[in-house]
């Protein structure tokens, strides 16, 4: 996992795919952690992603370092201890402007039976599992 998470770490934005409805919805993400073992992403409760991910955990992302890209398939997990949270607001810090661990609006979720595929024009794909 630690793989995963300084690919997309070191991609700094990637991209979340849910659905809503039969409709799949992408936007650009920059928030990735590790907390306990587990992969994070983090938003806002208020937002339609959140909506979307509490109707239909299953999501993917993706992201690109001009050579390779990753996929992460898997479902999302919400968390609502003040520790991830607080954990992730200090890898990011700028967002303290707008959440805290605290309030009711900032969700941190995780990673649960993901696989995560790295692939390449030039080199068989890897796939990690968590």
């Amino acid at each position: 996992m630690q793989t995963v998470y300084e690919f997309i770490k070191k991609c700094g934005t990637y991209y979340l795919a849910t659905m809503e409805g039969d409709q799949p919805r992408v936007r650009p993400f920059g928030t990735i952690d590790l907390f306990e073992g587990k992969l994070y992403i983090q938003t806002g409760k208020v937002k339609e992603v959140s909506k979307q991910i509490q109707a239909n955990p299953k999501v993917e992302i993706s992201a690109f370092d001009g050579t390779k890209w990753i996929r992460v398939a898997g479902k999302l997990v919400r968390d609502d201890r003040i520790e991830p949270k607080t954990h992730m607001l200090d890898a990011y810090p700028h967002l303290k402007a707008m959440y805290s661990p605290e309030d009711e609006n900032t969700e941190v979720l995780y990673f649960e039976d993901a696989v995560a595929t790295i692939s390449s024009f030039t080199e068989a794909p890897v796939e990690i599992k968590f």
